[in-house]
């Protein structure tokens, strides 16, 4: 079948607005005057997105006008998402943009480690030993050494072990080292001479009640190392209090669900010291510390002048500020001390260009690209200032390509050119750094020293405009962008990228076998050039057949697309094996899909990853055809279940009823669907009834905290914070007898090998008498808990809970989850398995 897909065409339609060039208003222009005369830095460390405090963040950033960056040890990549099914790598990709659009609006920077977030761990000691502790402190210590805060804040403390995630401890015990060493040469003595040393003046650890006991342990607390200041302040330039700028920061955390009210009114935030020294009686926290333009040579001189600019400051006529803004860049431009030339020089330059109303951009014909081919950019740049300038060059950076103009800006009067480039053959893709090479449980393998922190790939591809003010010459960087005009939502930019010639998909990144020994899986290939002509072969795999051998494309035109179908055929025996399409164009071999993520309050993101689908060979029976599925908070279990032989209906709150469900064979609810679907408060009864006349009802996992019902079950049921962490923890069958574990498959401590992240979370530490605990697992040291899979017979019918994490392990292929649940869904399928599964609950 040949057909045109368009990828790009079609995301034209997306509402991005995170790419727009930023447009300052008088105001913020005047905020960014006051940060560039503040000479301080501070640095906030945790663990995770979301457990930064935007409201420490803003106000440091907009009330005290320090340079101001967030380091969190990881990207998120072990939680959960609230609002699609991505997890792993790709969560960890959202919730990176998602911090990243958080510090576009506090102000903040952001950095991370090479931490991966592997998953709830309890104490430090684990998360240190496979994060691996000595690499991980390298990397706070470079973003110390980087960054040069002049005060560090944690998040967390650092003598919190076994009371808090371990990771949240881990980021207390790692900042706080890297706050003794960073100043060390003999500390990481390569990475010392590549970056320099550098030692924080002040380490302090951001407590608050929540630390205590109670709020009455916190109030009776010596707070003598502690400073007190009201992060609640009014900034009339804005129109709005620091903290309701910290809950719009807050609320990029969509996938967490951490949409906040912003709040107006006193706020106390504390900080306590644990490291250097604080001024007595001084609640400010750069006490002691030069902040000025003095601190630096020949920094006096510079400060002379924006002081002045700050003072007389025209908000009507911001420009009146260019002659002296362009003289002070002069001198910055010749500062000695390389970590404040470059922070001051990018600072000025754009706040030259909002003085004058300088637009520039430059625009690509198309948002992909592919090596070695060409690219037209059309490019517009505009004074909207009476100041005079000319335009004396735009060049294509890297490349250097580059046109000379040499024209005079007339006010208000638009200069529009061209420019034509070729991207160079061995560009790397535009894809997360941190994903290009495999890496371990722990940590992220990144071999590019440089990019290590980063928050993400560095846009390489860039305009750089050269405007001469008073003869005086300013590069001024744009990174290129497509933008289009959409009928409905108006002007609309997306993100320029690079990209591989071709993109191969499949439809799922796991295929069970269940049933039948083969099955057909197509291969979409998309050129994403003009004129690719090739052929596509899938690498062999022992034990599996693959036909045919290969086939042969093209020419096609770009975006289009052709899918090829292969079959292939299981081995009798239960197996495992990974299907790799391999397009070879022009004598090179392209083994990667082209994958985007789409959501509107971040930019559009584009990933190259390695076009795989594993191949999962089940020896699995079931029961049963028709299933039910309520969503909750994202998952692909109903997909998983497809794969296996179900039918699978989603069925809408407002049709939970008893004579509604009565078709379905189960009725399965979503993670976290009480924490996340206000309506199952009132469909309780409904589901119950259902289950009472002869239906079989499967509870996902649900948090403790926010269930919009605590009648969860039929009987006393109570949810607790129990996980086991440890996916490779033993599994002890309690009742050995009972139907889920002998039908239709016999299940034994060897389906619970090969889980990934963990066994499970949430458990129920509470039940009633009616049910049946048929699990017991713990982690290392602990005590066993039995609650991870709870059955009870409820009428004619099952009620089952389970926090066993089925929502990670089928989209990993795991055979041992996919054959528990399929008992789980065959429950009382027979008169005889209905017999035995209620004698074996009595």
């Amino acid at each position: 079948m040949r057909k045109l897909f368009c990828l790009f065409f079609i995301l034209l339609f997306t509402g991005l607005h995170a790419q727009q060039p930023e447009k300052l208003n008088s105001s913020e222009i005047y905020r960014e005057i006051k940060k560039l005369n503040f000479l301080g830095s501070a640095l906030y460390v945790a663990a995770h997105p979301d457990d930064e405090n935007t409201r420490l963040i803003s106000y440091l950033s907009n009330e005290l006008h320090a340079r101001t960056a967030y380091l969190s040890m990881t990207r998120g990549d072990g939680g959960q998402n609230l609002i699609g099914p991505q997890l792993r790598e790709l969560l960890g990709v959202i919730r990176t943009q998602e911090l990243l659009a958080a510090r576009r609006i506090d102000g903040g920077e952001q950095y991370f480690t090479r931490a991966n977030d592997f998953g709830y761990s309890k104490n430090p000691e684990e998360t240190l030993s496979i994060w691996n502790e000595e690499e991980i402190l390298k990397d706070v210590v470079r973003t110390i050494r980087n960054f040069q805060p002049d005060v560090i804040i944690n998040r967390f403390n650092a003598g919190s072990a076994g009371e808090t995630h371990g990771h949240h401890t881990s980021s207390a015990l790692l900042s706080t080292k890297a706050f003794e060493v960073s100043g060390d040469p003999s500390v990481f003595p390569n990475q010392a001479k590549e970056l320099g040393t550098w030692q924080p003046k002040k380490l302090f650890f951001n407590t608050s009640p929540w630390f205590y006991d109670s709020r009455e342990a916190f109030e009776a607390a010596d707070k003598s190392n502690f400073l007190e200041f009201d992060t609640g302040v009014y900034d009339p330039l804005t129109g709005m209090s620091n903290t309701e700028i910290a809950s719009l920061s807050r609320s990029q955390h969509r996938s967490q669900g951490f949409g906040s009210t912003g709040s107006r009114g006193k706020e106390p935030e504390y900080i306590e010291l644990i490291g250097g020294q604080q001024p007595e009686d001084s609640e400010d926290l750069f006490a002691g510390i030069n902040t000025t333009w003095s601190r630096i040579k020949g920094g006096k001189e510079i400060g002379d002048i924006l002081y002045k600019v700050e003072k007389d400051f025209n908000f009507k006529d911001p420009s009146a500020s260019l002659p002296d803004l362009v003289k002070a860049y002069q001198l910055i431009e010749n500062l000695e001390n390389e970590h404040w030339r470059k922070i001051k020089s990018e600072q000025i330059r754009e706040i030259i260009a909002a003085c004058a109303g300088l637009y520039m951009e430059a625009v690509a014909e198309a948002p992909l690209a592919t090596p070695g081919e060409f690219v037209k950019l059309r490019l517009e740049a505009i004074n909207r200032s009476s100041q005079p300038m000319e335009l004396k060059s735009v060049s294509a950076l890297p490349v250097k390509e580059g046109i000379n103009p040499t024209t005079s800006l007339q006010e208000n009067q638009s200069w529009n050119g061209s420019l034509n480039f070729r991207i160079t053959e061995n560009e790397e893709f535009t894809s997360p750094y941190w994903l290009r090479k495999k890496g371990s449980l722990g940590m992220y393998a990144v071999n590019e020293d440089e990019l290590i922190g980063q928050p993400e790939t560095p846009r390489k591809y860039k305009a750089e405009f050269r405007i001469a003010f008073d003869g005086v010459d300013v590069p001024f960087r744009r990174t290129i962008v497509y933008k289009r005009n959409d009928p409905v939502k108006g002007e609309v930019y997306l993100p320029f990228e690079i990209v591989p010639q071709v993109s191969l998909a499949m439809d799922s990144e796991v295929l069970i076998y269940a049933n039948g020994a083969s099955k057909v899986v197509p291969v979409t290939l998309t050129a994403l050039r003009d004129s690719v002509s090739g052929s596509l072969r899938i690498a062999k795999v022992a034990d599996w057949q693959i036909e045919p051998v290969t086939y042969t494309f093209g020419p096609l035109i770009k975006g289009e697309s052709q899918t090829f179908n292969f079959t292939v055929t299981a081995p009798k025996f239960q197996s495992t094996a990974v299907f790799k399409p391999v397009a070879t164009v022009s004598g090179k071999e392209y083994s990667k899909q082209v994958v985007q993520l789409d959501y509107e309050h971040i930019p559009l993101q584009t990933l190259v990853l390695p076009a795989e689908t594993k191949l999962v060979k089940l020896d699995i029976q079931k029961r049963g055809n028709l299933i039910g599925y309520i969503e909750g908070a994202g998952d692909v279990v109903p997909e998983a279940l497809e794969q296996i032989g179900y039918k699978v209906e989603k069925i809408a709150p407002e049709e939970i009823s008893p004579s509604y469900l009565k078709k379905y064979d189960a009725v399965v609810i979503g993670i976290r669907a009480y924490n996340t679907v206000a309506a199952l408060k009132h469909k309780q009864q409904e589901l119950f009834d259902y289950v009472k006349a002869g239906g079989n009802l499967v509870v996902q996992y649900n948090t403790s905290r926010g269930l919009v019902t605590d009648d969860l079950a039929p009987y006393p049921l109570k949810l607790s914070r129990d996980r086991v962490t440890d996916e490779n923890a033993t599994v002890t069958l309690l009742n050995q007898e009972h139907p889920v574990l002998n039908s239709p498959n016999k299940i034994s401590p060897k389906d619970f090998e090969g889980w990934v992240q963990e066994r499970g979370l949430y458990f129920p530490d509470e039940w009633g008498t009616e049910f049946t605990p048929l699990l017991s697992m713990s982690d290392p040291g602990e005590a066993p808990t039995s609650g991870s899979l709870l059955i009870a017979p409820y009428g004619k019918g099952y009620y089952v809970y389970t926090g066993l994490s089925f929502f990670r392990e089928f989209p990993a292929g795991v055979p041992g989850a996919f054959r528990l649940f399929a008992n789980l869904l065959s429950l009382g399928k027979s008169d005889s398995n209905a017999s035995a599964s209620k004698k074996a609950s009595n």
